[in-house]
């Protein structure tokens, strides 16, 4: 039975279709228009408890009975167990997969989304303070991501949902005013990562409502 995903063309989107195709998991498409405020349905609320997209129902899960899932993070981890793709089962290997994907979340994707509020901001004081701020922030864990991937194909021993993760919000990094070629590392990770067929395909999910 497929997976029903609801989401919108967001980068916390984009890594749950890229992670779906490159785990060949069958799924729908629920589009979610978050600028006409459809993530405040009462009906996306019942399994979205956050009002945030992307999130997901799987028909047949833990035991044959539904699940719904919400969160990026948790459905990546979610869907990597229920498949045994791209999360290691070694307990040490795990941990840089945990480690990246955790920053990932509480950092390189709040800082740059900061950075996509404040370049709206109209008040030239106020913008001014907020993208020197968090253009600051999110240019050091370009850095961080960058002295990672020295030598390394992956943020992890091989590529998991961790990269999933990050290549959502490096996709977007014209948006953070960031030039990929100040980081010649995450350059290379981020070309080969969007030459796999599988993650093209995620980036390509119609999304329209």
């Amino acid at each position: 039975m497929a997976i029903e995903l609801y989401t919108w063309d967001t980068p916390n989107g984009r890594k749950i279709s890229v992670a779906l195709e490159e785990m060949g998991l069958p799924y729908t498409v629920h589009p979610v228009n978050i600028s006409k405020n459809e993530q405040f349905a009462p009906d996306f609320l019942r399994i979205s408890p956050n009002n945030k997209i992307p999130a997901i129902i799987d028909p047949d899960g833990p035991g044959g009975q539904p699940i719904s899932v919400f969160e990026s993070g948790a459905i990546l981890i979610y869907l990597a167990q229920k498949t045994g793709k791209f999360y290691p089962a070694d307990p040490r290997r795990q941990v840089p997969v945990l480690e990246w994907l955790m920053w990932q979340m509480g950092g390189f994707g709040p800082m740059p989304g900061q950075v996509h509020h404040f370049l709206l901001v109209e008040n030239p004081q106020d913008q001014r303070y907020g993208l020197e701020r968090y253009m600051k922030e999110t240019r050091r864990l370009y850095g961080v991501l960058d002295r990672r991937l020295d030598g390394r194909a992956f943020v992890a021993d091989e590529v998991s949902i961790a990269d999933f993760a990050i290549l959502g919000w490096a996709w977007r990094h014209g948006r953070h005013k960031v030039d990929l070629a100040d980081y010649p590392n995450v350059k290379r990770w981020y070309e080969a990562m969007m030459a796999r067929p599988g993650v093209a395909r995620g980036f390509e999910v119609a999304l329209s409502c």
